[in-house]
């Protein structure tokens, strides 16, 4: 039986190179490709290309890697009789953030191999994916050991590392919806302290907004 792959990058390079790797193999076989998250969205939910696997960028330029993973690999809605089961993600990034794996993992991929890894390597993910395993590249499965052992005790300090307590505790109220003067009654700080600490953790995300820094929270488990 022939795996049918459907790739999502923004890189036509980057595409390239893995339809070549894909396609050097007698068992799988490319069957569409999308350079982003909207356009793979419309092709496999519509309908248009059927796939077992999809290989996913997390960067993509319009809607995240995330968003387009939940999208695609949710059941279809109001579907009678027998339905096809939706494809498989596996994510193929550069990133490398213990944020970035949890909340792949949260939107429903299926195992997360680093970009630039060994092609069979890649070709073993996709196999053991579409057979309905999970998988991941061994520096991610070396991080995934870590965070859950910390994210028993604390899910801010497993996700960002890098945000001090004080920082944790304003992006969860942050990702709750609160606006700033609320944080600082919760937290009895002025308002300006609060806005300082917004502005380290937007740096230390590297988000520009409010709204991205509450969304990577909540990938991560804050603010519930």
């Amino acid at each position: 039986m022939t795996i049918r792959v459907f790739l999502v990058d923004d890189h036509p390079m980057f595409r390239a190179g893995t339809r070549h790797a894909v396609e050097s193999v007698d068992d799988m076989d490319v069957v569409g490709e999308a350079a982003t998250g909207e356009e793979a969205v419309r092709t496999l939910r519509g309908g248009a290309v059927a796939a077992d696997v999809v290989l996913m960028d997390l960067g993509l330029p319009d809607c995240p890697g995330t968003e387009a993973t939940r999208r695609i690999t949710a059941p279809p809605e109001g579907a009678a009789g027998a339905v096809c089961a939706p494809p498989r993600v596996l994510m193929v990034s550069a990133r490398e953030e213990d944020d970035a794996v949890i909340s792949a993992l949260r939107a429903g991929a299926r195992g997360y191999v680093a970009k630039g890894a060994p092609r069979e390597e890649l070709l073993r993910a996709v196999r053991t994916v579409a057979d309905g395993g999970a998988v991941f590249s061994p520096f991610v499965a070396d991080r995934l050991g870590d965070y859950f052992s910390a994210v028993h005790d604390m899910p801010g300090r497993a996700a960002f590392p890098q945000l001090t307590n004080r920082e944790r505790q304003v992006l969860d109220l942050l990702a709750r919806g609160y606006g700033n003067r609320r944080i600082a009654r919760e937290l009895v700080l002025s308002d300006k302290t609060v806005r300082n600490h917004i502005s380290h953790i937007f740096a230390k995300l590297q988000v520009t907004d409010r709204m991205a820094a509450a969304a990577r929270a909540r990938e991560a488990g804050l603010g519930s």
